[in-house]
């Protein structure tokens, strides 16, 4: 029996003249999700894509697991391929969802018939194969409003597919169709929270992190990294970069009030993160803050961040609690890794007593005394450590 996987779009039906060039990249992206487990051939039919293994010996249980987790897909589902008269679609039907329905106790039967050639129409086709399930399988009973199985039948062209249930997909666009951004990754639960939502939305990652020996060791970096590892998998390669941070936190230590500590690295952060940024074609910064979260994320603070960059800040977790937020992190399975006890550079020189309502003017002043940051800023972005993660 031939199987093959259906893919359903989602919004990318709604890109009019431009619907063809985002199909085209969600197929690039599947490919690359696909490619550790075999080679796949792939058709568009209206708003379906049909993923097919060239040589039949491919894994579809591994595939459909990869392919959850590609942003695009609204939902997919396993289908069996019949040949285009009752008797075939019958048997097919029995035998391939002999399973499913023999865990069910309600089914109902759905038909879609685009080859208008074909004998029987879509209501006379689901009532055909319902009456044939119903002899076959004596527990079931119809339920049209809340069955426990949806039997599909799809008359195309060459062929028909039946299938059953469909499998919900990560949803969103597909990456790099919104274009480029750097997020700011520390180890903690929320900037990769914000990485994997961003992509969601079709944005392609880079991501940067501040690195500051001796008061962070190898074990954090080594966090960061298995966090985005894990959130490579919906988005796609990432390419990261690793910010030696220690000579710049040091000089905010000795040179600066400590009330203004946190506003002002972060300050630094933006302005090395968009040197990062243009480098890789960025348009964008990306940021895990959330309003009033921490002392750092009041609006007074988090207005004179934004004031250290030229371009924009995302920040899609901004109106989020943290149960929100830890929600998406077990999700997408960076909880357990985000919550290891290895501190980042955020946790460094915390000051005791942060300013909540910080205003620029004082905030400008205070960074002031640092007298060479231009060229601490210079050198922090060239020395940053590069590496890509797939």
């Amino acid at each position: 029996m031939k199987e093959i996987i259906l893919i359903k779009n989602g919004e990318l039906v709604l890109k009019g003249l431009n619907r063809n060039t985002f199909e085209d990249i969600l197929i690039k992206n599947m490919k690359k999700a696909l490619r550790d487990i075999g080679e796949f051939k792939f058709t568009k039919s209206q708003s379906t894509i049909a993923v097919e293994s060239v040589d039949g010996e491919a894994d579809l249980d591994d595939a459909t697991e990869a392919l959850k987790r590609v942003f695009g897909i609204a939902a997919l589902s396993r289908a069996a391929v019949a040949e285009k008269d009752m008797k075939s679609i019958k048997g097919i039907a029995k035998e391939y969802l002999a399973e499913e329905l023999s865990l069910a106790k309600t089914f109902k039967v759905e038909a879609k018939r685009s080859d208008k050639q074909f004998p029987l129409k879509s209501p006379e086709i689901a009532r055909d194969l319902g009456g044939f399930l119903l002899s076959k399988f004596n527990h079931l009973k119809v339920d049209v409003h809340n069955p426990d199985v949806t039997v599909t039948v799809e008359i195309r062209d060459t062929h028909a597919f039946i299938r059953g249930n469909n499998i919900k997909g990560a949803g969103g666009m597909p990456v790099s169709t919104s274009g480029r951004a750097a997020v700011l990754i520390s180890g903690g639960i929320d900037s990769p929270v914000a990485a994997y939502m961003m992509a969601k939305r079709g944005i392609e990652l880079v991501a940067v992190h501040f690195a500051s020996p001796p008061f962070t060791t190898e074990l954090a970096e080594e966090k960061v990294m298995q966090l985005l590892h894990k959130v490579a998998r919906y988005s796609g390669p990432i390419t990261v970069y690793v910010v030696p941070f220690t000579e710049i936190q040091t000089q905010i230590r000795d040179k600066c009030a400590e009330e203004y500590f946190t506003i002002i690295m972060r300050r630094y952060m933006m302005k090395i993160s968009e040197i990062l940024a243009r480098h890789q074609n960025c348009s964008a910064l990306i940021t895990g803050e959330s309003v009033g979260q921490v002392a750092s994320q009041t609006i007074y603070a988090l207005g004179c961040t934004d004031a250290a960059a030229n371009m924009p800040v995302f920040r899609p977790c901004i109106g989020m609690d943290k149960e929100e937020i830890i929600k998406i992190s077990r999700k997408i399975d960076t909880f357990e890794t985000s919550i290891q006890p290895y501190e980042d550079c955020c946790t460094v020189f915390t000051p005791r007593h942060p300013k909540t309502r910080a205003k620029l003017e004082d905030v400008i002043a205070e960074e002031s005394a640092i007298e060479n940051s231009d060229e601490l800023i210079k050198e922090a972005a060239e020395n940053a450590r590069k590496t890509v993660i797939k």
